[in-house]
């Protein structure tokens, strides 16, 4: 039996946000990071676990947003402004808050592409590479990845350091 685009891509975003398989997903991993953790950068790193966070939300909305809407406008943001936290309160409530629009952003994915028809993600996007819509999706999830694990390792900096 062959696995369709739509069940890749639906597994993919599963792995990244709570299904625990080949690495630790998101929710499993943020789950218990305080803000102080949060906040906190690793010795030669750029980024906190908190920026790390606000940068896939950012991309995971944007990318939605422009699935959905079939609007491909270029963003004013700048790759490194997607990082920022600084404009957020270092608190609980907002920290609570980025986790949550994290883990709504994976929900929303994978409800998108459980009601999508199958043509739309053959698609093309024309402004971005010419690529196909199930391989900008794959690609999106591979970054999430990437930074899931950032987040693995800064998260066990961290505690270390705390000990």
């Amino acid at each position: 039996m062959l696995t369709s685009v739509k069940e890749v891509l639906l597994d993919q975003l599963a792995a990244c946000h709570d299904d625990e398989s080949w690495f630790k997903p998101s929710k499993t991993i943020l789950n218990d990071v305080s803000v102080n953790d949060a906040v906190r950068k690793a010795e030669d790193y750029p980024h906190s676990i908190w920026e790390i966070a606000n940068h896939l939300i950012f991309w995971n909305e944007m990318w939605l947003n422009r699935f959905i809407n079939n609007d491909l406008l270029e963003s004013n943001t700048t790759n490194d402004e997607t990082f920022e936290s600084d404009h957020l309160e270092q608190n609980d409530t907002s920290w609570n808050e980025t986790i949550r629009r994290l883990s709504n952003g994976f929900v929303h994915w994978r409800e998108v592409i459980t009601n999508c028809d199958e043509s739309k993600l053959e698609k093309r996007v024309p402004n971005y590479f010419n690529a196909q819509w199930w391989g900008v999706i794959s690609n999106l999830c591979i970054h999430n990845a990437y930074h899931i694990g950032q987040i693995m390792l800064l998260k066990k900096q961290v505690q270390k350091y705390r000990s």
